[in-house]
Order: C-alpha cells, then sequence, then structure tokens
C-alpha cells in the first residue's frame, strides 16, 4: 500500500472514530507498528492528527473552549499527580502567580503548609486559598464565564504591578511549532503577561494537550518549563526535551 494510500485510511479512521490505538491503525492497513509511527509523526507534523498514548486523536477545533466543568472532570487524577509533583517547586517565601488552570487548581491542597504569597486570576482559586490561609491577591477585570478567569484589560494592569517568583499557567495546547495556546486572546494576553513576570515559568498539562494548536498563542515552549504526566508517549517527551526543559511525573 502506497503511503498517501495508508495516510487516506489513517485519517479516514480518525474521522469515525475520534480516538484510535495503533493496533486498529495496523490491522487497517496491514502495515508494520514502524511503518504506522512514521506514517503518525508525518501526519502530526502536517497538523492532519495528533499522537497520543498508544495512538492518536483527531485535533480540536481551535476556537472552542470547553467549560471549566468540563475540563475539571477530564483527566483529573492525573491532573492531581501533575500538580502534586508541581509543588514540590515552591519554596518558602516565594510569590507565585496561579491562573485558572484546572491542573493548576489541584495544586493548593499541596500548598498549604507553605509559607507564600499567591497571586491569582481565577475565581474558583479564591476560597480554596483562604480555607489554607494563604495570603491571596486577585486581579481585577472583565470575567469570562466559561473559565471562571479575570481578563482584559484591567487582569493585565493587576499583574503588571507584580512580579513573581515562580508562574504557573495552564493551556488548551502545547506543539512543538506552535507553542502554547488557547482558544481566547484575551486569555492568551493574561497569560503571557503573567509569564513575562516571572523568574520561573511552568506550564501544567496533561498528556491529551500534547500536538493540540487553539487559536490564540501565549508564547514558544521554549519560554518555559512544561511539567506533565507518565501518560505522554516517551518518543513525544524526548521530542519536546530539544526544545524545552520538560519534567515528567515519576520518571
Amino acid at each position: 500500500m502506497l503511503t498517501a494510500e495508508r495516510h487516506h485510511l489513517i485519517l479516514s479512521l480518525l474521522h469515525e472514530k475520534e480516538i484510535v490505538k495503533l493496533q486498529e491503525f495496523v490491522e487497517i492497513t496491514n502495515a508494520s507498528e514502524s511503518t504506522i509511527r512514521r506514517d503518525l509523526t508525518d501526519l502530526e507534523k502536517a497538523n492532519k492528527l495528533k499522537r497520543v498514548h498508544g495512538g492518536a486523536s483527531l485535533i480540536q477545533k481551535r476556537l472552542i473552549e470547553p467549560t471549566l466543568a468540563e475540563k475539571t472532570v477530564k483527566n483529573s487524577q492525573e491532573k492531581i499527580e501533575i500538580a502534586k509533583y508541581a509543588a514540590q517547586f515552591i519554596e518558602n517565601g516565594d510569590s507565585i502567580y496561579l491562573d485558572a488552570g484546572t491542573t493548576v487548581t489541584e495544586m493548593i491542597p499541596f500548598l498549604k503548609e507553605k509559607e507564600i504569597v499567591v497571586v491569582t486570576n481565577a475565581i474558583n482559586n479564591i476560597n480554596s486559598l483562604m480555607e489554607y490561609g494563604i495570603e491571596t491577591h486577585v486581579i481585577g477585570g472583565l470575567v469570562k464565564s466559561a473559565t471562571k478567569a479575570f481578563v482584559g484589560r484591567a487582569a493585565i494592569q493587576g499583574i503588571e504591578s507584580f512580579r513573581f517568583d515562580k508562574v504557573f499557567l495552564g493551556a488548551n495546547g502545547v506543539h512543538l511549532d506552535y507553542g502554547l495556546t488557547t482558544p481566547d486572546t484575551q486569555e492568551a494576553f493574561v497569560k503571557e503577561c503573567a509569564l513575562r513576570k516571572a523568574q520561573q515559568a511552568f506550564l501544567l498539562v496533561d498528556h491529551t494537550k500534547f500536538g493540540e494548536v487553539a487559536f490564540a498563542k501565549i508564547a514558544d515552549i521554549n519560554e518555559i518549563t512544561i511539567i506533565t504526566s507518565s501518560s505522554v508517549d516517551e518518543d513525544i517527551i524526548q521530542a519536546y526535551k530539544m526544545k524545552t526543559e520538560i519534567k515528567v511525573v515519576g520518571r
């Protein structure tokens, strides 16, 4: 079977099922695993699909922003593991920024014993930070209903008033060529502004975010340290290590 024919079959199967295991591609094309892996790599570089653990999936629509409730329940245990791992990089005396990413929010229970100051633009972070007695500063602005985050000019002006030892961000997509992205331009501006004010910046993402590209760019991947889980394939990890620092829970 010609390469173009295999690529057509791979994409056709993905449009039917959205997520397909490697073995299914092998069976439908009668090709070897190594051949299919090369095909998936080529198609991912062409932005036709994204590789996931054990297979591939369709790329999400760039302008669609999942609701906070949808993001909270998705891969929740993986997010907790990433958040716990990320919390170890925070030291007593740090001033940190926590954005409205759902994985970032999961860090808060692991900060209760730390003597720190937190700045956040996330409504959902405030109560938890207060419960743990953590000194908290909230930037103002327009509230984005989907993510419960403050965005807009006032939010950016608020961030400009601070300097951070460490910043922890979420993103809808992380891509080798297109960097960190999110569907909303206003949220991208806020995340970028916070990143610029940090001595160290960390991106917390689960395995589903790799290879995704949303509408608005936040930054290039070499501007931030990525923290993720062992659910990400090793070859993907190695590819990202060529461009930035990446830390993997359990590795």
